[in-house]
């Protein structure tokens, strides 16, 4: 039995073993998709349409006989086929890592020492150990385990579980699906009970290997924003063919040119065609994952991100995550007295010594869990100079807990093998229960439990019986057992928590404690954590009382939910998202899978979760701690701020382009915007819209602003027409420079101005988009390295069209003095100047 196994002698393979081990045979992982090649991303810039526009484009100049303008056009497909495998690559270094964390966690005794670890790390040779909702992560043989029942399934397709017994020494494996046999095996499930195997073979070796069959637990999927993208790409789309279609017609009639017509036309669609969308919303996303890792937070499914800045009410469990689980014994009662216990308790009155002896006895031997291994140590220091510590017992049976009764029970045999010893802990009532108390006795022990509760203690009771009988039975209840007292456990709430729920608060966000435990004790965390409204509870007895009407109404008011079991949680979901609210939820258990499913934002536990609740989630923390989720849902707001700053910026600095390229074909004045124009403004529009806005800093009100509505899309009108009058206004200013230029100098200086004009309001754009809440001023002050990349970059540019001879013949340029370029600059500024005002008054409110 585990119990019976002795951990402290057991070292498993040491760190240098492990990772020589991962070096000589890899990891323990079936082969993934193959990264694209260079040739791959090659095939897929060639679909691209902005790459058939460049192709055509060339092959008019080609034929107009311009050979400079045609190399120059084909010689940026390479500059967008760099730039494009640069993205890829990012994001698919992104990805790995991300894909490296979601992998299934195992437990492993490293050194000595329990480790948990990626899946894809296990070698063989590993001593794993194995707990009910584990996924097993590599082939096997049991050493020891107790009532394990593993569902292999996935290999034999029998929903059963099959009973494992340890090997008896022969680490021989057999085929999947018989009953009673050590072999386990890689993806199966853990559904009850808890055991220890050495790992025998991994990746393509084990049995799923063999069959070809993988396990992906990093998701691709259509989100909300990638449907707004798609939509808003075919409009577009649409709407430039249009314009294309119309300015080759009125280019060809009006000028009698139809294949300079055609280049007009492309020159168009270029201007038009929002290839940045998918690039950003892949990138943002990518990277949005990945930055939210670093707070411990993994992203398994991306529609999180979008849905984490909506989040109104954030259901949380108690222990682990508001408290630190280190539990330590605080108080115990044998009947009748209570007895506190400080730090410098090492001996106990003899009264409460078999209450102590007892509860330990119906403990792991060897225990994971941490109420139980505080129970031991407690025991260690005030039981060790006594008779009541039975190292030589031998445990005959276990009864697990289960959902109709919330106790377990061990029978253990003395030495003399006289009779049997049973004892058993669990929740006070099922405890109660199985020793048939009367009403009186009853009474009393709520009332002893109410006391304990009302200081913060997590209470257990315990019992004891004896069977002289051989054949034990089936049930508990058949056992005749004596109650002996309560224990109650403290748990320290976590430092971070109180202030981490006026954060949530602030932001307009509701925290809601779901707990197993008794209202007092629930009462006294939530007043030590600044829980809104702690008086107020609802049992699990009340709520399975009332219908989901009333449950919907009730939950309104009250953030206490105590005497919760799991089952309970996915009721609790419904009845928030029924009035309205985007419900994050935690949970660690099997039994959780449904509510965290159900849940808008499912949050699982990466240290004490099980795997099939980290499946069944969209947010795994790495680890058990609250900070974390409040950390994520502000990375979550700040993502999708920057992701509107961007998509803002897209549709700004598109409309003077389009209007550029459009309105001197329309009055028939002399073209402003050629190809090879257009190409380089989109070398200071990729890297602006996707690198420079996702490396944004948050927003100083991020978490003091209510949560953005969940029906509230990325484009929507308010959004786009704040934008598109950014654009309206760059383009009257562009245009007014360029009619200066027209009447005064030609054809060459209006162009050269007008196009300088373009660029610095193009970069007035990226400058005054960083926020729609602070002015330029206030956010230089905020670091964004990339931006510094970006706008030197820029000037470069400008130097080099405005005053190398061969760029300056290209793009049809003369040279400025510096006050046209001063001009210039000042158009540029001036064009954004309004929305800087419009942002300081919004700032005055």
């Amino acid at each position: 039995m585990v119990n019976e196994l002795d951990l402290e002698k057991i070292k498993g393979l040491t760190e240098e073993e492990a990772t020589q081990k991962i070096k000589e045979f890899g990891h323990n992982e079936l082969p993934s998709t193959e990264q694209r090649s260079i040739f791959a991303i090659v095939l897929g810039v060639i679909r691209e349409p902005m790459f058939l526009l460049l192709i055509a484009c060339g092959a008019i100049y080609l034929v107009l006989g311009d050979l400079q303008e045609a190399l120059m056009l084909l010689g940026f497909v390479f500059v967008i086929m760099g730039i494009t495998f640069y993205q890829e690559r990012k994001t698919e270094r992104t990805l790995d890592a991300l894909r490296d964390l979601s992998s299934p966690r195992a437990l492993v005794i490293r050194d000595g020492r329990e480790k948990r670890i990626p899946g894809r790390e296990v070698v063989a040779g590993d001593i794993i150990m194995l707990k009910e909702g584990d996924r097993v992560p590599a082939d096997g043989v049991i050493l020891d385990c107790s009532n394990l029942l593993i569902n292999e399934s996935l290999l034999t397709g029998e929903s059963v579980p099959v009973r494992k017994v340890q090997c008896g020494g022969l680490m021989d494996m057999h085929p999947p699906g018989g009953d009673g046999l050590p072999s386990i095996y890689s993806g199966t499930l853990v559904v009850q009970g808890q055991g220890l195997a050495q790992v025998i073979s991994i990746g393509l070796d084990t049995e799923m290997g063999r069959i070809g069959k993988r396990l992906q637990t990093l998701e691709t999927e259509d989100t909300n924003l990638q449907r707004e993208t798609r939509i808003l790409v075919r409009n577009m789309a649409l709407l430039g063919v249009a314009l294309c279609a119309a300015v080759v017609v009125i280019y060809g009639f009006t000028r009698l040119d139809w294949l300079n017509g055609f280049l007009a036309g492309i020159t168009l669609a270029m201007a038009i065609l929002p290839e940045e969308f998918p690039v950003v919303l892949t990138i943002f996303l990518a990277l949005g994952a990945w930055r939210i890792s670093q707070k411990n937070v993994l992203t398994r499914r991306s529609h999180a991100i979008q849905a984490l800045g909506s989040t109104t009410v954030l259901c949380v469990d108690k222990t682990g995550t508001l408290t630190l689980n280190q539990m330590s014994v605080g108080k115990i009662m044998n009947g009748t007295d209570f007895f506190d216990v400080t730090l410098d308790t090492n001996h106990l009155p003899e009264s409460f010594h078999e209450l102590v002896e007892f509860s330990i006895l119906a403990s792991q031997r060897d225990p994971f869990d941490p109420m139980e291994k505080s129970l031991k140590k407690f025991g260690n220091n005030t039981l060790q100079e006594t008779e009541h510590i039975h190292e030589d017992w031998k445990l005959i049976k276990e009864y697990p807990l289960s959902q109709e009764l919330l106790a377990m029970s061990h029978v253990w045999q003395s030495p003399d093998g006289a009779d049997y010893i049973i004892a058993a802990k669990g929740a006070p009532e099922a405890v109660a229960d199985l020793c048939h108390m009367d009403p009186h006795e009853l009474e009393q022990l709520s009332r002893n439990i109410s006391q304990m509760a009302g200081e913060g203690l997590r209470i257990i009771g315990v019992a004891r019986g004896s069977f002289t009988q051989k054949d034990l039975p089936g049930k508990q209840h058949d056992f005749n057992f004596q109650f002996m007292g309560l224990v109650g456990f403290q748990d320290p709430i976590r430092a971070e928590v109180p202030q981490a729920v006026q954060e949530c608060y602030q932001a307009g966000i509701r925290v809601v404690m779901i707990t197993g435990d008794y209202p007092g004790t629930a009462r006294n965390i939530a007043q030590k954590i600044g829980l809104n409204q702690p008086e107020m509870v609802i049992t699990g007895n009340e709520l399975d009382a009332m219908d989901d009407e009333t449950l919907k109404d009730r939950v309104k008011d009250v953030n206490i939910f105590a005497r919760m079991v799991p089952e309970m949680k996915l009721r609790l979901v419904e009845a928030f998202k029924s009035n309205g609210e985007t419900v994050a939820m935690t949970g660690d258990g099997v039994n959780d899978a449904p509510a965290l499913k159900s849940a808008q934002i499912g949050i699982s536990m990466g240290g004490r979760g099980t795997d099939v609740a980290r499946e069944a989630s969209d947010l795994v923390l790495l680890e058990d701690d609250f900070s974390s989720i409040v950390a994520t849902v502000k990375m979550g707001r700040r993502i999708y701020d920057n992701l509107k700053k961007a998509t803002a910026y897209i549709f700004a600095v598109h409309v003077p382009i389009i209007g550029m390229s459009f309105l001197p074909v329309v009055f028939q004045w002399p073209l402003v915007l050629f190809p090879v124009q257009i190409v380089f403004l989109e070398l200071i529009i990729d890297p602006a819209c996707s690198v420079v806005f996702e490396a944004e800093p948050p927003e100083k009100d991020v978490m003091k602003r209510p949560p953005r509505s969940s029906s509230e899309g990325l484009f929507n009108r308010k959004n786009i027409g704040m934008s598109v009058l950014q654009g309206i206004v760059v383009l009257i200013f562009v245009l007014a420079i360029y009619l200066v230029g027209l009447n005064w100098q030609g054809e060459a200086s209006a162009r050269t101005l007008s196009y300088i004009t373009l660029i610095f309001a193009n970069l007035a754009l990226i400058l005054t988009n960083r926020s729609w809440s602070r002015t330029i001023y206030q956010t230089l002050r905020s670091p964004n390295q990339a931006l510094w990349w970006v706008l030197g970059g820029a000037v470069l540019f400008l130097a080099a069209i405005l005053y190398f001879p061969p760029l300056q013949q290209l793009f049809k340029f003369c040279p400025l003095n510096l006050w046209e370029i001063l001009l210039c600059l000042a158009a540029g500024m001036l064009s954004v100047l309004w929305f800087e005002v419009f942002k300081w008054f919004k700032n005055r409110e």
